[in-house]
């Protein structure tokens, strides 16, 4: 149960502000005979819980943006927003990407995407990036 915990809580942090090794995470875990199914699901849920602290904060970015804390800079929110005006929802399948992934999913609640449809497509992107890494792994690990 621990480990799936610590992956749970570092696919949680790699979602925010927070560092987290959630893939390499996942292989050591997978390396260590952990079912993959189990595991691209505890990852996955941390991981969009993690978003969705960030879906919450782009909702009050105007009075959270000037923090030090805070989690994506001016200029990464105005290209996140540049994007999302052209390529839509969508773009939340991309969210699973180093740099560009925060940002846009704080965009999202900037922009008021509806909770329900951010969770859809971050919850999908998010999966499919642990599923084809655990899927890799297994395929380059057998026989």
């Amino acid at each position: 149960m621990a480990p799936l915990v610590s992956l749970f809580l570092s696919g949680f942090t790699s979602a925010t502000l927070l560092p987290g090794t959630s893939e390499a995470l996942l292989l050591a875990l997978l390396a260590s005979g952990g079912d993959p199914v189990v595991m691209v699901v505890a990852a996955s849920c941390g991981n969009v819980l993690g978003s969705i602290v960030n879906w919450l904060l782009g909702r009050y970015v105007n009075s959270l943006k000037h923090h030090r804390w805070f989690p994506v800079n001016e200029a990464s929110l105005t290209r996140a927003e540049r994007w999302f005006k052209r390529f839509g929802v969508w773009l939340l399948l991309m969210s699973w990407l180093p740099v560009i992934g925060d940002p846009l999913t704080v965009a999202a609640g900037a922009l008021r995407v509806r909770f329900w449809r951010f969770v859809l497509f971050v919850s999908v992107g998010k999966s499919l990036r642990y599923g084809f890494l655990a899927a890799s792994f297994g395929w380059w690990f057998s026989g």
